[in-house]
């Protein structure tokens, strides 16, 4: 191992055990990250090590260029969540900030080793890393660190299509979500907590649950059919759990998995009534009265109607939305209930 470096006053000591480690955004958990999870696992079993993975917050091309950065498909909490699920023991999180990427490849490779108790690392073919990007697989390698290049990973169905987060993203975008769908390798979906919103969705008898987004921009937009369950605090689906507060006779339409709802969700800039950039994801529950404040609801996403549009004052938004929720109501109708 090479000699270490006197390691950055801020970074203090981390106790870990042994651990196989991989280093990247993680945006979306898809189908490529989960083969390099799955090397993670493999190894860490085979050597009797913790696994573990180190993810960056804020992204860092957020941190370079907010305004510019790629919407994101999974803030932290869902990213945390998406990880815990495939069996990641230990999610370390580093504060992407001036300090951080100044750090030097000798300077990070002495965290992983020293603070970080890193054994073995999984990495992607192409990954670089300190300030003047001299750190790659080959450095730590040198370094006396053993690692794993995991080459790309194609879609199984055009082997020459890379499964990435931007690929995802740009199908999200397009409205194609069953092709984004596959590349998951689950449904897309998006959770926050239920907060208040201008209540304009009332005064058109459509009122709707505003959930908020905690990220910059999301990576969809439009109007979809949706499927909503409301988790507790540790992420697990509450039974019934939007019925809790809701009127008798007025319990909406079941959802297409288990203790959900049927939600026509539009996530969006409301271009009909905002002016800017202020984006929400608003979920309309046809036949439901209950009040939803506060509840930590996960919005799956099921089918897209159309991107947004622009109605020429209040009466004629109100019919489009009208028509759309009925559009919806319908194609749920032909769907067969999945659990």
């Amino acid at each position: 191992m090479a000699s270490p470096s006197a390691l950055p006053a801020n970074i203090s000591p981390v106790e870990l055990a042994p651990c196989v480690l991989t280093i990247g955004n993680f945006d979306g958990v898809h189908l490529g990250h989960q083969a390099m999870l799955t090397q993670v696992r493999d190894i860490a079993h085979a050597q009797n090590l913790g696994s573990a993975v180190m993810i960056f917050e804020p992204q860092p091309r957020e941190f370079f260029a907010p305004e510019t950065a790629p919407a994101r498909l999974t803030n932290l909490a869902e990213k945390q969540a998406l990880l815990a699920e495939f069996g990641v023991e230990t999610l370390i999180v580093a504060g992407f900030d001036t300090e951080f990427r100044s750090l030097s490849a000798q300077a990070f490779a002495d965290i992983l080793a020293m603070r970080l108790n890193v054994k073995a690392l999984v990495l992607g073919d192409d990954f670089r890393f300190g300030h003047d990007r001299t750190g790659d697989s080959q450095f730590l390698r040198n370094y006396g660190l053993d690692v794993t290049n995991l080459h790309t990973v194609t879609d199984t169905s055009d082997k020459a299509a890379r499964i990435s987060s931007t690929r995802i993203r740009d199908l999200l975008l397009a409205g194609d979500i069953e092709a984004a769908r596959t590349l998951l390798g689950r449904d897309y979906t998006m959770t926050g907590l239920v907060v208040d919103g201008d209540k304009i969705g009332r005064t058109l008898d459509f009122p709707t649950a505003n959930i908020d987004l905690d990220r910059i921009k999301p990576t969809l937009h439009g109007i979809f059919a949706v499927d909503v369950v409301s988790l507790d605090d540790q992420g697990q689906v509450i039974p019934n759990g939007l019925l809790v507060n809701a009127t008798t006779g007025k319990t909406g339409i079941a959802g297409l998995r288990a203790d959900s709802l049927f939600g026509t969700a539009n996530i969006g800039t409301r271009p009909s009534v905002d002016k800017g950039h202020n984006w929400r994801l608003e979920v309309h529950f046809p036949a439901l009265h209950a009040d939803l404040y506060g509840l930590t609801l996960q919005v799956r996403f099921l089918h897209y109607l159309h991107g947004e549009r622009h109605y020429d004052g209040l009466e004629a938004l109100k019919a489009g939305i009208h028509q759309d929720v009925a559009d919806l109501i319908e194609w749920r109708s032909t769907q067969k209930t999945s659990e």
